[in-house]
């Protein structure tokens, strides 16, 4: 049964990677520019259930060699990346050490790849609660839930400039969950308190509300434990009308949160209104973190008008205080918005006369044309009517 999961790359998969690997050097380059000045720059990727490194069946790389690939190819990754690459499967572990050899340029790299073959559970959890990790993107794929945990991703999040991908695969921990067998399981995934709440909330509830409760009780628990900005992008199946998994990014930075939307808005496959759909779950009120992922381009101007109504602030602190959903936020709820839909929608309302901008689009820089707006851009909104 595990082996069909690497036999051959679905478009999911794909996405998946890409999602991984373009957020991957970002932040990457993002990190090791903090650490520049240091004297250790190391970075690290680590990813549990890494696989034989390519699909079995029309031999399609992995995430893995697409890290290792781009590696190779930058400078500060080069001399600053340390890897590790787990498999509890033997039989992956020596094909994907293969696979890695194979890579060119692969000696370059100053910290060979560590490949591990170890189950995952409580052993190395402990182990990353021991350790004082360096800068980490930890990568968490498993095929179904074992070995997934809250412990496990905040053994690594609790370091600074840790971050966190994981896959959420929402059918099998949906059937898990009113299964006395995997209770453990369960229990270890959302917190035992949390899950005996959420198995009596989805006890005989449709498919949809069912779906959103489950995943809107991950990304609570996420936060609770201390990864502030949270962001799920799910999946559907070939035939588009169910859920088969999400892919869940979670961080303690504001700026990763803001990269990672950018990824994940780019590998959409829905935009509308200049607006990525995100594949985000097609929540409901009573889902108060999800549902602000529907929010359309049209609402913005609106939100903005009456959460900053009779004050002067700039363009990337409206971002901040507005986007971000953290300790500081005013709302409980994401928001689909990136900052170039905060910059069009503010230059929009400037041209129509319903705020005033310092220095004014009239002033600022045109590119062929485009609408420009920088992140100092001080903008000043009319107060409420009514309102002193």
């Amino acid at each position: 049964m595990l082996g069909s999961f690497f036999d051959e790359q679905t478009e999911q998969s794909e996405i998946k990677t890409a999602i991984v690997s373009k957020y991957f050097i970002e932040w990457a380059r993002v990190i090791t520019g903090f650490l520049k000045k240091k004297r250790d720059r190391r970075i690290a990727y680590i990813d549990l259930f890494a696989g034989p490194g390519r699909y079995r069946e029309d031999g399609v790389k992995s995430t893995p060699l697409y890290i290792l690939e781009m590696a190779t190819r930058e400078p500060i990754l080069r001399d600053n990346l340390v890897t590790i690459f787990n498999d509890k499967d033997p039989q992956n572990t020596s094909s994907l050490l293969a696979e890695i050899e194979a890579i060119p340029g692969i000696g370059s790299l100053k910290y060979k790849p560590d490949v591990r073959t170890n189950e995952v559970g409580q052993e190395i959890v402990e182990m990353f609660e021991r350790m004082n990790l360096v800068p980490t993107l930890f990568f968490v794929d498993p095929w179904g839930y074992k070995g997934l945990s809250l412990r496990l991703i905040n053994s690594v999040l609790k370091n600074w400039a840790c971050e966190c991908i994981f896959f959420f695969n929402y059918n099998r921990i949906s059937m898990g969950l009113p299964n006395d067998a995997v209770d453990a399981h369960m229990n270890a995934l959302f917190g035992e308190d949390r899950a005996d709440k959420l198995r009596a909330k989805i006890k005989g509830q449709m498919s949809y509300l069912r779906e959103m409760n489950i995943v809107e009780e991950i990304c609570e628990a996420l936060v609770e434990m201390g990864g502030k900005y949270v962001l799920p992008f799910r999946f559907k199946d070939k035939a588009g009308s169910r859920t088969s998994h999400h892919l869940i990014f979670v961080s303690k930075n504001p700026l990763g949160y803001k990269i990672m939307k950018h990824v994940m808005a780019n590998e959409s496959s829905l935009t509308e209104q200049g607006v990525a759909s995100f594949e985000y779950n097609p929540a409901t009120v009573q889902q108060p973190l999800l549902f602000g992922l529907l929010r359309s381009l049209d609402e913005l101007e609106g939100l903005l008008l009456e959460e900053f109504a009779g004050r002067t602030i700039s363009m990337v602190d409206i971002f901040n205080e507005h986007n971000l959903l953290g300790p500081n936020s005013r709302h409980n709820y994401m928001l689909p918005y990136t900052d170039k839909n905060y910059k069009d929608v503010l230059t929009t309302m400037e041209q129509a006369g319903k705020i005033t901008a310092n220095p004014s689009y009239s002033q600022r820089p045109k590119r062929k044309g485009a609408i420009t707006c920088a992140d100092a851009t001080m903008f000043t909104f009319p107060k409420l009517k009514g309102k002193a």
